[in-house]
């Protein structure tokens, strides 16, 4: 039964996926506005082939500049949160030459950030800057990397200040709007996820790929939250280490509280 679970969501997944990376490789090129909405379709289809059913609390800020961090444990995250808004992301430069995510991060018009090459991340700083200042709202995971789902790691605040610095060196409005976001898969199945559960949905370290998308793909249903926080403002005056532990703490509150099921001492 895994198996053929397996072969029904590939032969439903594999066609329709090809046919909209071609649309939206069309779309971006001669800039149709439907470069924005197909990604958020394909992220609702996904889910619903994975048997991921994605709930929010609060919800994302009409305020532009918007910069959304949050917490990673899963490729699974990118899906989850671009099913409730029309995103873009920042990424890491290797992410770019990944196989199949490589190409679907940049047909989500996701920004590549190589920090060790000083002029690639001034070209991507550019880049944030100019999609924040056209309104784009863009999400960075603020950890760096992804983790075992059991704790939410250190925001690095560098990643957070490199894009207001970005959006300041473009001769835009310096202010940006941080907006905390944490992903939690609280349930699976209808019953509470504890440690091993949410070790299994993440995806971190060295971990292939295919032998993690297999048991996503055959397992049972998985329920997904997205709780939105409020934004912080962060001006020419803030403090990014102080910006940064805000957001930090807001997400390490929503993510005990949504795992748990209770309010954080």
């Amino acid at each position: 039964m895994r198996r053929l679970r397996i072969a029904i969501v590939l032969a439903a997944l594999v066609p329709v996926t090809l046919a909209m990376m071609g649309l939206q490789h069309v779309a971006i090129r001669f800039g149709w506005r439907m470069a924005h909405a197909l990604p958020r379709a394909f992220h609702r289809y996904v889910c619903l082939l994975f048997g991921v059913r994605v709930a929010q609390e609060g919800a994302p800020s009409a305020a532009r500049p918007l910069l959304i961090v949050a917490n990673h444990t899963s490729w699974l995250d990118i899906s989850v949160i671009s099913t409730l808004e029309p995103l873009s992301f920042i990424a890491k430069r290797e992410v770019g030459t990944w196989p199949v995510f490589g190409a679907f991060a940049r047909l989500q018009r996701s920004i590549f950030i190589d920090r060790t090459r000083r002029k690639g991340a001034a070209e991507a700083n550019r880049e944030i800057a100019e999609r924040l200042a056209a309104g784009d709202a863009i999400v960075l995971f603020a950890e760096g990397t992804t983790g075992d789902g059991n704790r939410v790691l250190p925001f690095r605040s560098s990643l957070i200040g490199a894009a207001r610095d970005a959006i300041a060196d473009a001769g835009h409005e310096a202010r940006v709007m941080i907006q905390p976001v944490t992903v939690a898969y609280p349930r699976r199945g209808g019953v509470p996820v504890g440690r091993e559960g949410r070790a299994a949905i993440a995806w971190y370290g060295d971990m292939d790929l295919i032998p993690h998308l297999a048991p996503i793909m055959a397992g049972r249903p998985i329920d997904a939250v997205v709780a939105w926080g409020e934004p912080i403002p962060f001006g020419p005056g803030s403090d990014r280490k102080e910006v940064a532990r805000l957001a930090e703490a807001a997400v390490r509150r929503a993510y005990a509280r949504l795992v748990t099921g209770r309010e954080p001492v």
